[in-house]
């Protein structure tokens, strides 16, 4: 009898009875009214929503499939489509397309010329461009949207789509250009998919998903971007099963219910046609209406139990009763609960503290017979227990304290020796930069920043002076670290191989020498594929008799400035060792006098900084060249560096970096007279030349 009275049965029983008298009654009262005017009002709210949002939709979309048409239209575009070559019609092309950009609320338009396939885009995002973006092509599927367009029998389309090369996500509008039966391409504008979700879908309203659809069913929008079928507004076949909105519904009942209310309000455009069904598992009342001018349906999905549908008001008096009923309700399960169970934990309590305090003698009450009198004598059974493994773990504690400390011990041990070897390693790479032959032939004349990454580095530069000249060059061997100091290590052997072989004065013969020996030296089929043995390099020949640079690089620029103007001379575009070898050529130029030189590895272009991360980039690095052209070279390179670190902020350094500068102002030295040049010249240069770690 004891155990059928204890305190489970005594607080269920009385939990039981208040429950009976204050809410039985009040939910057989209230549940079904509330019930029939929540969807009264959940229809109506739904299908007012659904025609405030067609119109908000319709206006700027309309616009901008007007603006795409009016383009599309142009006598300028269809006579620059027949004769692209044209300059005038191309001129006159271009300039009305950026007029007629800066109308659309994308900020961007293209138009592809259908006979050649290539491609031209323009937005405000990017400096202009009068040359194709890239090229279409038939066997390309990222590019099978376009034919299976022109293919179609309508005049344009609203398209969703993804340009893999531009690595944009936009809604498309593709118009036709046609000249009688003759199909000239394709133009039109562009909104960004995001800040159109974010415009007419995203509008936060609780409860509410609104999405638009084809005639198909295929998802153009929705606010979750994951669900947008992609390329399905170009016809039939575009978007998968798993992208339309039927494969969200629940069954085939509700499957068929829903194309039939999708037909009954294309047939009535501008009217609403709603239905409930199950979407993605849960109930919601869809709202469906036809905008014919686009081919698309908004479809509105309410969630009864999240959207706001009774005003406040209407639930003033069910709330009153309500809070009379939890009041009843709440006094007498208090009541119970204090008495039955409250007050005997509240002593349990009691001497669990004294436990908890080290008081392992404390007694814990255990006269009662029910669950709690229970509860107390496994207590004291658990604080035996917990007695005896405290003292264990005690033990073992002290026990992995000693383990510990001798590991650490033994890996501090160890990284000692590691940091050891690396400052000696950084010592030997340090003894092939020619530091010291730049401060005799060229004192100053020339500026360098060498900074690996880590302790050692895969950049580095080199210096030859001749009776005729000097050579002088930048190289970024792949790889950074112990990895890419060995890598400078047998590239310095082969580039002095190189110059012993063809001369100093013929840096495109030195890199293709460089090339093949770097091939024949280290076999790639031999090697892990993880194994990466490509070098890049920018070599410079200055013959201060002739007044003439002689320049080859491969995959790296040589930079001249006189802080007016900024020539870039880019090199080959393969980098020595390349899977595709390709001959290097030189570039013969005029020495110009104040005009500074220089190479960088790609390590200053890629370093990443900024507010969003991104790489230093040319058009801030050659900014930067013009700015400082003017300069003292050592002033250069403390700005420079200046800047580097300003810009990457807190990031770490990401690559070796290197620069190499040099510049004339007077009459250059001749090399003949260099061997006293250490000590006529007192000013210095700088090469800043420090180890990263970060």
């Amino acid at each position: 009898m004891a155990n059928f009275w204890g305190l489970r049965a005594k607080s269920t029983l009385t939990l039981l009875i208040a429950c009976l008298l204050a809410l039985v009654p009040a939910l057989l009262i209230g549940w079904q009214a509330i019930d029939e005017v929540r969807r009264h009002f959940a229809s109506g709210y739904a299908e007012q929503y659904t025609l405030l949002h067609m119109q908000k939709i319709l206006t700027p979309v309309s616009r901008e499939l007007a603006l795409s048409r009016r383009l599309a239209d142009s006598v300028v575009t269809r006579e620059w489509l027949l004769a692209p070559e044209e300059p005038d019609k191309r001129r006159r092309f271009f300039r009305e397309a950026e007029g007629v950009r800066e109308q659309f609320s994308g900020d961007a338009y293209f138009v592809i010329h259908h006979a050649t396939g290539d491609y031209y885009f323009n937005d405000g995002t990017r400096a202009e461009s009068r040359s194709p973006r890239y090229r279409l092509a038939s066997e390309d599927p990222d590019d099978a949207w376009y034919f299976s367009t022109m293919n179609s029998t309508g005049a344009y389309n609203i398209n969703v789509n993804v340009d893999q090369k531009l690595g944009v996500t936009k809604v498309w509008f593709n118009v036709k250009v046609r000249h009688g039966d003759r199909p000239l391409g394709l133009a039109g504008g562009a909104l960004d998919l995001t800040r159109f979700l974010d415009r007419f879908l995203r509008d936060n309203a609780p409860g509410l998903t609104p999405m638009i659809v084809n005639p198909r069913g295929a998802l153009q929008a929705h606010p979750e971007r994951d669900l947008v079928a992609f390329s399905s507004g170009i016809g039939a076949g575009g978007a998968g099963e798993e992208r339309r909105i039927q494969s969200l519904l629940g069954n085939d009942d509700h499957r068929a219910r829903f194309e039939a209310t999708m037909q009954a309000a294309m047939n009535a455009p501008g009217e609403v046609r709603t239905l409930m069904a199950e979407l993605d598992g849960q109930p919601r009342l869809l709202s469906v209406g036809y905008i014919p001018e686009l081919d698309w349906l908004l479809v509105t999905a309410l969630d009864l139990d999240a959207a706001p549908i009774l005003d406040s008001r209407w639930l003033w008096s069910l709330a009153g009763a309500l809070s009379l009923i939890l009041v009843i309700l709440m006094a007498g399960f208090a009541l119970g609960t204090e008495r039955l169970i409250l007050g005997p934990l509240r002593r349990l309590q009691q001497s669990a503290r004294a436990m908890a305090g080290g008081d392992f003698d404390h007694v814990l009450p255990t006269e009662r017979d029910d669950e709690i009198g229970e509860l107390s004598r496994d207590f004291s059974h658990m604080v035996q227990q917990v007695e005896r493994h405290t003292q264990d773990l005690e033990d073992k504690v002290r026990q992995r304290t000693r383990d510990l400390e001798q590991a650490n011990a033994e890996m501090a041990r160890a990284r000692r020796q590691i940091d050891a070897s690396l400052e000696y390693a950084s010592i030997i790479q340090r003894a092939i930069l020619p530091s010291r032959q730049l401060r005799d032939h060229l004192p100053r004349h020339h500026a360098v920043m060498w900074r690996p990454r880590d302790m050692v580095g895969g950049d580095f530069y080199v210096f030859r002076a001749t009776e005729r000249g000097w050579l002088m060059g930048v190289i970024d061997c792949a790889g950074h670290g112990v990895p890419g100091s060995l890598m400078t290590m047998l590239a310095r052997a082969i580039i002095d191989n190189a110059i012993l072989h063809v001369g100093a004065d013929d840096p495109a013969a030195i890199l293709n020498e460089t090339d093949r020996q770097n091939r024949s030296t280290l076999h790639k089929d031999t090697l892990p594929r993880s194994i990466a043995t490509n070098m890049d390099m920018g070599l410079v020949w200055v013959d201060p008799v002739a007044g003439r640079l002689t320049f080859a690089g491969a995959k790296m620029s040589l930079y001249a400035s006189d802080g007016d103007r900024l020539e870039v001379h880019a090199g080959g575009k393969r980098a020595l060792g390349d899977k595709r070898a390709m001959t290097y050529e030189n570039q013969e130029m005029p020495l110009h006098r104040g005009w500074t030189y220089s190479l960088a590895t790609d390590g200053f272009l890629d370093q990443a900084g900024g507010e969003h991360g991104f790489g230093f980039g040319h058009t801030r690095f050659e900014a930067m060249l013009r700015r400082h052209a003017r300069e003292p070279l050592a002033r250069q390179v403390e700005a420079f560096g200046e800047a580097l670190d300003r810009y990457r902020g807190d990031l770490p350094q990401r690559d070796d970096i290197t620069l190499l500068s040099f510049r004339f102002d007077d009459e250059p030295p001749t090399p003949l007279s260099v061997s006293g040049a250490s000590t006529a010249h007192p000013e210095r240069p700088v090469h800043q030349e420090m180890s990263w770690t970060c």
